[in-house]
C-alpha cells in the first residue's frame, strides 16, 4: 500500500502541493490528470523521494518516503520515476542504457532481460544504436525499458507517451500497463491523455492548484464529472442551461454533454448556428454558436456554415445536470 497523507510543498514561497491524502493498493494503476501547471509532475516528484515535504509523510508498506535531507542520493530503491528528460546516457548504445540498472554479475539473464524489454517497446533493431541518434518518440521507448529493467514495485510515469507516434503508442500502452499487471506493480502516470485514463487507470487523481479536487474511478469520473474543469479534461464540452434540454424549471440550472451526446433533431429548445466543421474519420465535430458560446456537437454528415439546426441530448446521456 502506498500512503500519501497530507502532504504540502512549496517552491520558495510558492504553494505548489497543497494537504493532499490518498492510498493505493498494491499493484492498482492510478492517472493524475489536470491542467497544466496544476502539480502533477512535483506529485510525482515528492512521491519517489526527490523534494522534502514541507508537511505530512508519504509511506510504503510502512515504510517511510524521504527526501534529500535524509537520503544522500534522493530516490527510493524500491521505486523508479521516469522524468519527461528520459535520463537516458547519449553516448552508450540502446541496450547498454536499458541495462545500466541490471548487475552484471549473470550475464546470460541479463541480456536475456533486456531483449524482452527491447521486443515490448518495439526497438529491438536499435539495441547497438547509441542514445544521441534517436528520435524523441524513440527515446522515450528506452526511457520506459530502461525503468522496467529492474521490476521496481512502484513505478511513477510521467507523460510517459507523448513523444510517441500515434500508431506505436495505442500498442505501447497495451503491452505496458498489460506487464505491470501481471507483475502487480503499482504505477501513477501524470498525464493529459485521456486514452491512458479511462482504458487503464484503475483510479483517476484530478488535480487543480495544487489541490486534489477528486479522486473517483475513470468511468464514473468521465460519465458524471461535477464541473466543468473535470470535464474538459477528457475533451470538448458543452455547459448548456439544463431547461433547454430537459424538462426544467430552474434556468439556473447547468448541464455537462460531451459532443458525442448531441444530435440534430427537427426541433427543439436549443437553436444553433453553424460556424466550422472538422473532419475526424468517422464523421465530423462541429462547431456552432448559440448566443454568445460556443457548442460542439459530432455529426455523421457535413453540415454547411451558416445553416440554423436544432440540437436535442441523445438517450442515455450519462451526463451531470
Amino acid at each position: 500500500m502506498l500512503e500519501v497523507n497530507h502532504i504540502s510543498f512549496a517552491y520558495d514561497s510558492k504553494k505548489v502541493i497543497t494537504n493532499i491524502s490518498f492510498s493505493i493498493p498494491k499493484g492498482q494503476h492510478v492517472a493524475v490528470i489536470g491542467e497544466s501547471g496544476c502539480g502533477k509532475s512535483t506529485l510525482l516528484k515528492l512521491i519517489y523521494g526527490l523534494y522534502d515535504l514541507d508537511e505530512g509523510s508519504i509511506a510504503y508498506h510502512g515504510k517511510p518516503v524521504l527526501g534529500p535531507k535524509f537520503n544522500l542520493v534522493p530516490g527510493m530503491d524500491f521505486m523508479k520515476y521516469l522524468a519527461q528528460d528520459f535520463d537516458l546516457m547519449p553516448f552508450i548504445t540502446v541496450a547498454e542504457n536499458i541495462g545500466k540498472y541490471l548487475s552484471n554479475a549473470y550475464k546470460d539473464r541479463k541480456t536475456a532481460r533486456i531483449n524482452e524489454l527491447l521486443d515490448m517497446v518495439e526497438m529491438t533493431e536499435f539495441a547497438q544504436t547509441k542514445a544521441k541518434y534517436l528520435s524523441g518518440g524513440q527515446q522515450q521507448r528506452v526511457a520506459i525499458a530502461m525503468i522496467l529493467a529492474p521490476e521496481p514495485e512502484v513505478l511513477l510515469l510521467d507523460e510517459p507517451f507523448s513523444q510517441i507516434d500515434a500508431f506505436r503508442r495505442n500498442n505501447l500502452r497495451r503491452n505496458l500497463f498489460q506487464y505491470l499487471k501481471e507483475k502487480e506493480i503499482t504505477c501513477i502516470v501524470a498525464t493529459h491523455d485521456s486514452t491512458d485514463i479511462l482504458g487503464f487507470a484503475d483510479q483517476a487523481v484530478v488535480m487543480r492548484n495544487g489541490e486534489m479536487i477528486r479522486k473517483e474511478n475513470p468511468k464514473r469520473l468521465y460519465e458524471h464529472p461535477d464541473d466543468f474543469y473535470t470535464a474538459s479534461l477528457f475533451g470538448e464540452v458543452n455547459e448548456i442551461p439544463l431547461h433547454l434540454i430537459r424538462p426544467e424549471k430552474d434556468k439556473r440550472k447547468m448541464a455537462l454533454l460531451y459532443p458525442h451526446q448531441l444530435q440534430i433533431v427537427s426541433k427543439s429548445s436549443l437553436k444553433v448556428k453553424i460556424k466550422k466543421s472538422f473532419f475526424k474519420g468517422d464523421g465530423y465535430l462541429v462547431e456552432a454558436a448559440f448566443e454568445n458560446q460556443k457548442i460542439f456537437f459530432e455529426s455523421p454528415d457535413f453540415p454547411e456554415s451558416g445553416t440554423e439546426i436544432f440540437l436535442s441530448e441523445k438517450t442515455n446521456p450519462n451526463a451531470t445536470g
